[in-house]
């Protein structure tokens, strides 16, 4: 056997045993997102930090989509996360940023492997619990591992780090990018491949002099409240939750979880969607949409510590109010629509 031959058989040897160790490891996907589109940053160097000390990586360019989603999906990376080290240029603010951190392993193992429920049981009578840790073989569709590492980069080096499990996601933490100050050569790096413009174009089209992260930073703060969905008719049946929150997590809960909420510490909602039925043939999907600052003035102004957003249906299913703690709560907006769902418990 010549030299080539055996070389080949050593390559396919070891990217067989590599393949092989990926596929024992979490799998998960990297998104780097921005508050809004004139806030894109775009990286220079990177690199995601895993326990087992594989190498994996944030994806190419730069920053896209909304706060908390890139709405971009590329290569899957694998390993348990456990730090990320990148350093990127802020166009609308003309500064390189580096950030070298590193998550708590106990949490961020516990957290890796968690699987949280996104849909009801249709196959088991067990009752569902907001995450485990092992599905049942039928359980894939109601249970989600973790699927997405999401970062996002806002003003001043502000970069607030989520995992997503489906249309479950929760914050993992907030950090502080720190400013390089000598910058010619990551200048030199990103302006002879990435940037086909001069500096000073980028500065005089796309600075932005007030750029701030006090809006995202606020939209952090927490309060202790349930959700509390009503309706005064005994044919009422609630079947699904999925609230939205302005600090970019998202919760979705499904019957029987929903039916005894957990207090705890909740950002306050953008969106809360909602599946009802009161008879057969009498399906309805809900939406209240929230104004931040409204809500966080009425939470200042009426905490209690052991709060409650109540949406009272009224008897027709066409409407319905919001209030906190009994005290009215100002809306964006409110819509009811018929509903073709179908649930476990639905009316037949």
């Amino acid at each position: 056997m010549d030299k080539i031959n055996k070389f080949l058989i050593l390559l396919l040897i070891t990217l067989n045993a590599s393949c092989q160790m990926k596929k024992d490891l979490p799998e998960f996907h990297v998104e780097m997102c921005h508050p809004e589109n004139k806030y894109l940053i775009e990286r220079v160097y990177n690199s995601i930090k895993t326990l087992e000390g594989v190498s994996a990586s944030f994806p190419f360019g730069g920053s896209s989509g909304q706060w908390g989603d890139s709405h971009k999906s590329w290569t899957e990376q694998h390993g348990t996360p456990i730090g990320a080290d990148i350093t990127y240029y802020a166009k609308y603010e003309d500064i390189f940023y580096h950030l070298n951190i590193d998550f708590p392993v106990d949490v961020i193992e516990d957290l890796t492997k968690r699987l949280y429920v996104n849909d009801e049981d249709l196959e088991n009578d067990d009752d569902l619990k907001e995450y485990v840790y092992k599905r049942k073989a039928n359980q894939y569709r109601a249970y989600t591992e973790f699927r997405d590492l999401v970062f996002g980069f806002a003003p001043k080096g502000m970069v607030v780090v989520w995992l997503r499990y489906g249309s479950t996601q929760i914050e993992l933490g907030r950090y502080q990018a720190e400013k390089v100050i000598n910058d010619k050569a990551l200048e030199e790096k990103l302006f002879s491949s990435t940037i086909t413009v001069s500096r000073k174009q980028i500065r005089s089209t796309r600075f932005i002099e007030d750029a701030n992260p006090e809006k995202w930073d606020n939209y952090r703060k927490k309060y202790v409240w349930i959700p509390e969905i009503t309706s005064n008719k005994p044919t009422f049946k609630l079947f699904n939750v999925l609230t939205k929150y302005f600090n970019a997590e998202s919760e979705n809960t499904v019957r029987p979880i929903l039916l005894h909420p957990e207090k705890r510490e909740r950002a306050i909602p953008q969106v809360i969607t909602f599946f009802w039925e009161t008879g057969k043939g009498e399906k309805f999907e809900g939406r209240a949409f929230f104004d931040w600052q409204k809500t966080n003035e009425l939470f200042q102004k009426e905490d209690t510590g052991d709060n409650e957003i109540q949406i009272k249906i009224n008897d027709n299913n066409s409407d319905f109010e919001v209030l906190l703690n009994g005290k009215a709560l100002e809306t964006v907006n409110k819509r009811v629509f018929k509903s073709d769902w179908v649930f476990k418990e639905s009316y037949k």
